[in-house]
């Protein structure tokens, strides 16, 4: 069962999403929570495996909460959900930890789908979000996104084995463990452990990160 914790500034919002979810048989919905500080007190309370996170919210918003919940060593993953397309908030929210990016238009079945590949370790961003997002963080100040890897995890590239560079080419296009074993013929255990020694080496936080930096590097090419 992965156990969801509902946050969003608005109560509508997050009644949505709960009929939403309500009835999925491997989703539970253990809480709502109205900005982030609500959400680290519930998480410090109970089990959470994934935060279905809004990004504009009072008293602490969902970059920090973000920040603060991807630090803990048990810390559940951070879905990030909002009405934006592609700006300066979301993208801090990627560079902060999430685990992945959708917008609240998104179908039930998409949602769905994504909450139980965050879950599984997997990360949630569209090929053309992206995109989006590395073509907004090469045009912004990098005093806007201090948290940006780009800098130094591009200087680390050379450290990458042959195979662990397809592994991250791979991450650029959004696939996830069982797709990249299918892509490089090998096990899903194997993409797995490739896929958390190429961020280990680049210093990267999660496969977002990860696939943002292959995006960018590929432009670059």
């Amino acid at each position: 069962m992965i156990r969801v914790l509902i946050v969003d500034d608005h109560q509508a919002v997050r009644a949505g999403l709960g009929v939403l979810l309500d009835g999925i048989d491997d989703l539970a919905i253990v809480g709502e929570a109205g900005d982030g500080r609500e959400a680290l007190r519930l998480i410090g309370e109970m089990p959470v495996d994934v935060v279905l996170m809004d990004v504009q919210m009072p008293v602490l918003d969902g970059v920090e909460a973000t920040r603060l919940l991807v630090g803990r060593p048990d810390g559940p993953r951070v879905l990030v959900l909002t009405t934006f397309g592609v700006d300066d908030i979301v993208t801090a929210a990627l560079a902060a930890g999430a685990a992945g990016f959708m917008l609240k238009t998104a179908s039930a079945d998409a949602l769905i789908d994504a909450i139980r590949r965050v879950a599984a370790g997997d990360a949630v961003l569209a090929p053309e979000v992206t995109r989006a997002v590395v073509d907004r963080l090469r045009a912004l100040d990098a005093r806007v996104v201090p948290e940006s890897p780009y800098p130094a995890a591009s200087g680390r590239l050379a450290d990458l084995t042959d195979r662990e560079r397809e592994v991250l080419d791979s991450l650029g296009f959004g696939l996830s463990n069982a797709e990249i074993a299918d892509h490089l013929v090998i096990s899903e255990a194997t993409a797995k452990t490739h896929v958390s020694r190429v961020l280990g080496k680049l210093g990267l936080a999660s496969r977002v990160q990860g696939a943002l930096l292959a995006r960018h590097e590929a432009e670059r090419a």
